[in-house]
């Protein structure tokens, strides 16, 4: 089965990538467990692993099992993101559909791919041939996005995430124009400011110049909608004290929400108001402490922070509360209800 870009039509679950490109700040942790927490509230839910690291690929399906997808990908029976785009990224055909992998009730998993990086080296040329008006440009951006149609209508999917690599990229760029939403991570540190810094600056320049690709397309050509608005941030990995932020943590929350408002907010308005037309007031959708240790047994268990076996039943009921709570806003943010 093969998509071809100007027959497709978008399906209806909005997307979500939670996108800092600064390494370290949790955002596959971040990612997953927000999955979990709007699957158990019944809608359904498909993660994208397209990080080439593959790490939420490993985090949710058992090692044997990635070992087997990974041998077998670039054959006819390849079940990864990169056996569905190989037929792009070596111009032999159009995107070819692979099967959602259901790893829990309500919870389907794209597995990724350590040669999604083979495919990202194409996306490139690829984006510059849109200038030129080539239909071969227009249909290796938009395989991603066309697969993804594919697999979130055959599942019935209500939300779809993408699991996302830490860097500004050509990926990762067809990724944030292919979300309808994204949420910004942050560690409170220096550097993880100085990220977000420059995020706002790198969608502008996205967001702009797929503007003049949309005006140079071909008639009936499907394109990435290419406005993706902000929610908010979160900030995360912090030590708590008697149940609060400790103090050297707690003195960057301020300068996080400065730095979002000034650096991402102010800079994306000046192109489309419509960018932070969903960044409503409280910007902090959510607080999410250092669960640490129980963080790395539940990615070995491949379960969320609150059913995993390691940590105290306090620990856990925080995380449940914590992340139940981050499900609840994003999913009010982005009007996600119950058919």
């Amino acid at each position: 089965m093969t998509n071809e870009p100007n027959k497709q039509s978008r399906y209806r679950a909005p997307r979500l990538a939670i996108f800092n490109h600064k390494g370290g700040v949790g955002k596959t942790t971040l990612t997953v467990n927000l999955a979990f927490a709007i699957a158990e509230k019944g809608f359904k839910v498909l993660i994208v692993d397209s990080d080439p690291q593959c790490n939420l690929t490993s985090y949710l399906i058992e090692e044997a099992v990635v070992d087997d997808l990974l041998d077998n990908s670039d054959s006819d029976q390849g079940a990864t993101i990169w056996s569905a785009l190989k037929p792009i990224a070596e111009g032999t055909g159009e995107t070819k559909v692979i099967p959602a992998i259901e790893v829990s009730t309500n919870l389907f998993i794209l597995p990724g791919d350590i040669r999604l990086a083979e495919f990202e080296s194409e996306l490139a040329p690829l984006w510059n041939e849109c200038f030129k008006r080539k239909l071969r440009g227009f249909r290796g951006t938009v395989a991603l996005s066309a697969l993804v149609n594919a697999v979130a209508e055959e599942n019935g999917v209500d939300l779809v995430l993408y699991d996302s690599g830490p860097n500004i990229g050509p990926l990762n760029r067809i990724i944030l124009l292919d979300c309808d939403h994204f949420i910004i991570p942050a560690a409170c540190d220096a550097f993880s400011l100085r990220a977000i810094r420059t995020l706002g600056h790198a969608l502008y320049e996205w967001v702009g110049d797929w503007q003049t690709i949309q005006e140079l397309a071909p008639d009936n050509v499907y394109l990435l909608p290419g406005l993706p608005k902000l929610l908010g941030y979160v900030p995360q990995r912090f030590r708590v004290y008697a149940s609060r932020p400790a103090a050297q943590f707690a003195s960057f929350l301020p300068r996080i929400e400065k730095t979002v408002v000034e650096d991402v907010i102010t800079v994306l308005a000046r192109l489309n108001a419509v960018l932070v037309s969903s960044a409503a007031h409280p910007l902090k959708l959510a607080e999410i402490k250092d669960f640490s240790g129980q963080a790395t047994a539940a990615q070995e268990e491949g379960v969320s922070l609150w059913t995993v076996r390691s940590g105290t039943p306090a620990q856990r009921a925080d995380a449940q509360s914590d992340f139940q709570a981050f499900a609840a806003m994003v999913l009010r943010r982005i009007g996600v209800t119950k058919q």
